[in-house]
């Protein structure tokens, strides 16, 4: 897939410390296609790259809106958006990708964590518009750090929108388990939020009996992974035969660099593909968001920043 050069068309403060962006081609020509739940990797200044869900209507072709949380914990990238990108700007990006799409079922339910509702924004709407049954939950810390709340009331499907403040009544918090409702093998459920919402919310689903099958989720960064298991393996350079051991403690970009190899990396968390390598033996061990199933499956490539091997070895195109 090949980035593209889009100009930030406006940027307006949505909630307290989140503000979105709306992309288009400079010439105003159409932009590729992208549906419910698709996101965009860009490249923030710093020289970061960041992936941000799209939170359009997916049957829009002028313009992609994206919306970024201002977050101090991360590597600067969501202030660089915040305090460096402007009006009138031009950014790279990468085509939408999608390894969160709607799947067709008799009812959807929509959970939304803080910056979460971006994706799940561009769903109600799509559901909306083909006369879909589904209901929307959002929750955030209080009113003032809701994104789109405005546009949410006034949209056609604000009636199937409940919205729940960690500061307001107990009235109005959510009842996960009345959201969720009985288990049905025709509900399909989507999370997106912080960690810790997606894992209480799939840890009551799965314990109602919701199967893997029906819980979809997004993490926004890398998702959790138990390292317990983690054993050291060998990467084998292709064009020298070298072997260069990693540890079961060590990234194999961590492990390249010790023998002078360098690999390009921006993310570090397998989301935007910037350091991807060529596998050519061996069986991999994939833990990045970038890849889509059936391209894991090939095990003809992976994300050496966070990715291992199952096999003793890979052979890289190195």
């Amino acid at each position: 897939m090949s980035d593209l050069t889009v100009k930030v068309l406006s940027k307006r403060q949505e909630a307290q410390d989140i503000a979105s962006f709306e992309l288009g081609r400079e010439d105003g020509g159409p932009l590729p296609a992208f549906s419910a739940g698709s996101h965009v990797d860009v490249h923030v200044p710093g020289g970061l790259v960041r992936q941000y869900s799209l939170c359009n209507d997916a049957g829009e072709t002028h313009r992609y809106r994206i919306a970024v949380l201002r977050d101090a914990k991360t590597r600067g990238g969501s202030a660089g958006m915040h305090d460096t990108v402007k009006e009138g700007d031009l950014i790279t990006i990468s085509e939408p990708r999608n390894h969160f799409a709607l799947v067709h079922a008799q009812r959807t339910v929509l959970l939304a964590g803080g910056i979460g509702i971006t994706p799940l924004l561009c769903m109600a709407q799509r559901l909306h518009a083909i006369d879909s049954d589904f209901d929307l939950h959002y929750c955030t810390r209080s009113a003032e750090r809701t994104a789109f709340r405005d546009e949410i009331l006034a949209a056609p499907f604000a009636g199937r929108v409940k919205f729940h403040f960690d500061d307001g009544d107990s009235k109005q918090k959510l009842d996960l388990l009345d959201a969720l409702g009985k288990q049905d093998p025709g509900t399909h459920l989507y999370v997106c939020g912080p960690t810790g919402f997606i894992e209480h919310v799939t840890q009551t689903a799965q314990g109602l009996g919701w199967t893997a099958g029906q819980i979809h989720l997004e993490y926004f960064g890398a998702a959790p992974q138990d390292t317990t298991g983690d054993r050291p393996f060998e990467v084998k350079l292709a064009s020298s035969g070298k072997l260069v051991p990693v540890a079961a403690d060590q990234t194999v970009v961590q492990a390249l660099a010790a023998h002078g190899v360098e690999v390009l990396t921006s993310c570090e968390q397998g989301v935007c593909g910037t350091c991807i390598t060529r596998v050519l033996d061996g069986e991999c061990d994939h833990r990045d968001l970038y890849f889509t199933d059936e391209e894991k499956a090939r095990h003809d490539q992976f994300t050496p920043c966070c990715s291992r091997a199952k096999s003793s070895v890979l052979v890289l195109d190195l």
